[in-house]
């Protein structure tokens, strides 16, 4: 009696478990907000005028598509900066939407080298690589977690 209780236990966690990664391979990719914010710090213009080459944002943003495809720049410092074409003043958000996956190089006053990069990627297709997308982030977030 005790070994076929402990079979259909067995058998309805392998089911639910099944059914769970059957979920996480074909739901759609939700996420609160698509954007992705990088703010320039109040002092950064300040900081590289006194010879700091410290990186206040990433040579490369990685994007994906669906999921987090609009750039966010906020302007805390006390100067205008520029990005690309945009004048961004004191305070001012910009945002930029991405629809197509590629990669975007971008002129940045923010950034030591004055260049930075965008990459937008597709979404992971339903099946295994969602599966695989999902697991990964799941991992991350658990280890940001830990270490944060």
């Amino acid at each position: 009696m005790t070994r076929r209780i402990g079979a259909w236990t067995a058998a309805v966690l392998l089911l639910a478990a099944c059914g769970a990664a059957a979920w996480a391979a074909f739901a759609p990719i939700h996420a609160a907000t698509r954007d992705a914010l990088f703010e320039i710090p109040k002092g950064t213009w300040q900081r590289r005028m006194a010879g700091d080459k410290t990186d206040i944002l990433p040579d490369k943003i990685t994007l994906m598509l669906g999921v987090s495809d609009v750039l966010l720049l906020r302007n805390s410092d006390t100067v205008p900066q520029i990005f690309g074409p945009v004048l961004i003043m004191p305070g001012q958000d910009f945002r930029l939407p991405f629809e197509q996956a590629a990669e975007y190089p971008f002129a940045c006053t923010a950034h030591a080298s004055g260049q930075m990069t965008v990459v937008v990627e597709p979404a992971p297709q339903a099946g295994w690589p969602r599966l695989q997308w999902r697991a990964k982030n799941l991992l991350n977030l658990t280890l940001v977690k830990r270490t944060g």
